[in-house]
């Protein structure tokens, strides 16, 4: 899998997430991790990504074009993997073009946004498919465990982090597809959600766990969180695991497991219960627990 990272501070997630599991999946050829500078693509020889809001106001607004040339070159890229294209688009420091964009090619490439041609072997038709942008924002739908199962799905995704107040309106609908946000609160920027995203999709490519069975069988799995866990000692501090995970009978260690999760998810997260998939004995467990 790949992922790409629009952003203004690409050593900040490179440093995060090029250590343990994912470091390792990084090494192995597992994932791909594509830092793309913004500032790379400013058009002024200060870098600068900013500008004062249009109708006044706090703070500074990320400028579109800087945004969308980066995006640009990560389409180009991406085609290229493929073999889909031949390398028109450089990055900054090679390129001997103009690199300003014309209103003229925004809109002609606005129709077009984020999508490389295939071919159907099959049939020998082109077909298109969308790279999937992600805006990491206070103002989309909150990342899950399911969400993070769909975007695992990819074979590329790009991850765009703002900063300041905001990146200008109209180079977001250009590009973003998906605006996720972490949780109802505001950030300095958008790379630690992008960091925490990567983490919680990457895990479930297959081959990055050493055990692909954990991540199948963990918290949010069937909207319940996971049972407790021991390890030696048998006691601690004069506190004891429990008498059935050392009895060896693997069908009662399950059913325990599956009660462990139920009585969690009620105590700590009963709105997970509205969406599990209960049996008819667990859904007797449950109101009996309830009812004391």
């Amino acid at each position: 899998m790949n992922f790409y990272v629009l952003t203004l501070f690409p050593d900040m997630i490179e440093q995060g997430l090029n250590t343990s599991i994912i470091g390792r999946a990084l090494d192995k050829g597992l994932l791909t991790l594509n830092m793309v500078d913004i500032r790379d693509f400013a058009e002024n020889k200060h870098n600068r990504v900013d500008d004062y809001p249009y109708g006044g106001g706090a703070g500074m607004v990320m400028a579109p074009g800087p945004v969308y040339r980066a995006h640009q070159y990560i389409m180009e890229q991406i085609k290229l993997r493929k073999g889909l294209t031949h390398n028109r688009f450089e990055y900054p420091d090679k390129m001997e073009a103009d690199k300003t964009v014309s209103a003229e090619t925004l809109e002609e490439n606005k129709s077009e946004k984020n999508q490389s041609t295939e071919v159907d072997k099959q049939n020998s038709k082109p077909i298109k498919k969308q790279t999937r942008v992600i805006y990491l924002t206070p103002q989309g739908s909150v990342f899950n465990q399911g969400m993070a199962e769909e975007f695992a799905e990819e074979e590329d995704l790009i991850f765009l982090c703002g900063h300041y107040e905001g990146i200008d309106e109209r180079v977001l609908e250009m590009v973003v597809t998906d605006y996720v946000s972490i949780g109802d609160y505001v950030l300095t920027g958008g790379e630690l959600p992008a960091m925490v995203m990567i983490d919680a999709i990457a895990r479930l490519v297959p081959g990055v766990l050493n055990n692909d069975v954990s991540a199948e069988f963990e918290t949010f799995q069937d909207n319940l969180l996971e049972y407790p866990q021991y390890t030696r000692p048998e006691v601690f501090m004069e506190k004891s695991v429990p008498e059935v995970l050392l009895s060896g009978h693997h069908a009662k260690v399950e059913e325990w497991r599956k009660q462990q999760s139920i009585l969690r998810t009620a105590k700590n997260r009963p709105d997970l219960l509205k969406k599990a998939e209960l049996s008819q004995k667990e859904k007797k467990f449950l109101n009996d627990y309830l009812k004391k």
